[in-house]
């Protein structure tokens, strides 16, 4: 038998750093969607635990006994075994979560293979403060470092364009870089949106505080946020997470489909995918 699972791109329409606490890490308060695009995982019994990259990006992975995906495993049953293949589909350190969301994928196909139950959002946190939310994989709010997570109203209909230029960046490069650390969170309430045009008004009024220290260590990004700015029928262009990945908000597939295939052809260097949003996990 064998149990397939889809890890999607995570993207934060809005990234605030709110405060550090006295362990180092930083508070944040971001608004988060997952798009249909990702990492697929396939896992089957066997005697020993194992792990096979493949796709585009598999090079780029970590040498295997901390990558996150045996790690989680580890953490479902430190003593079990099972074949694990991951195709690595996303951009490695490209700020859309996919360590995370392999991570989370993992643990998910895993508790199915097992019959086991998920390990609780405590545990989960421990491999990263992006689990949590991955493992959920819904439209949510995301606070503190990343263990309070907060449904929020139906996002409306949009697509995304997600670009990378090819640049790496390490989270705590960018974090180091930041010039101030407790800036202004979201509003206390978030609003009910009502459409996108409300959606754009809303996020235009909000930030990524890592998208400036990013663009001085990676001036790329300003390039992305251009050219996706420059595109028809892009409303808002932003980095998401801790860069280098930028993503443009369309209001329908059908014109992010056409941009995406424009930035293609002019930037063939560039990693480029168009999105919808991705539905929510079964379990």
């Amino acid at each position: 038998m064998a149990i397939e699972d889809f890890a999607p791109a995570k993207v934060n329409l809005t990234l605030h750093v709110t405060g550090r606490r006295a362990d180092g890490y930083h508070l944040l308060d971001s608004l988060v969607v997952f798009a249909d695009c990702g990492d697929r995982l396939r896992v089957e019994p066997g005697a020993d635990l194992e792990l096979v990259a493949e796709g585009p990006f598999a090079g780029a992975l970590g040498p295997g006994a901390d990558n996150l995906v045996l790690r989680a495993a580890r953490l479902m049953d430190p003593g079990r075994g099972a074949r694990i293949t991951l195709r690595k589909n996303l951009p490695v350190a490209a700020g859309l979560g996919g360590g995370s969301a392999d991570a989370a994928a993992t643990l998910r196909a895993l508790a199915a293979l097992w019959a086991a139950p998920l390990p609780d959002a405590a545990a989960a946190a421990g491999l990263g403060a992006d689990v949590p939310v991955c493992l959920a994989g819904r439209p949510a709010r995301m606070r503190g470092r990343g263990e309070r997570i907060e449904p929020v109203a139906p996002l409306p209909e949009m697509a995304l364009v997600l670009a990378n230029p090819g640049e790496r960046l390490a989270t705590a490069e960018v974090f180091a870089a930041l010039s101030a650390r407790d800036n202004a969170p979201m509003p206390d309430q978030l609003p009910a949106w009502d459409g996108f045009e409300a959606l754009v008004s809303f996020l235009a009024a909000q930030r990524n505080d890592l998208e400036p220290p990013a663009r001085r260590l990676r001036p790329a990004i300003g390039d992305v946020l251009a050219a996706l700015s420059a595109q028809p029928g892009c409303r808002l262009a932003r980095m998401s997470g801790s860069g280098a990945t930028c993503f443009g908000l369309f209001a329908a597939r059908p014109a992010a489909d056409a941009a995406a295939d424009a930035l293609r052809r002019a930037r063939p260097g560039w990693w480029v995918e168009a999105a919808g949003p991705c539905p929510a996990p079964s379990t």
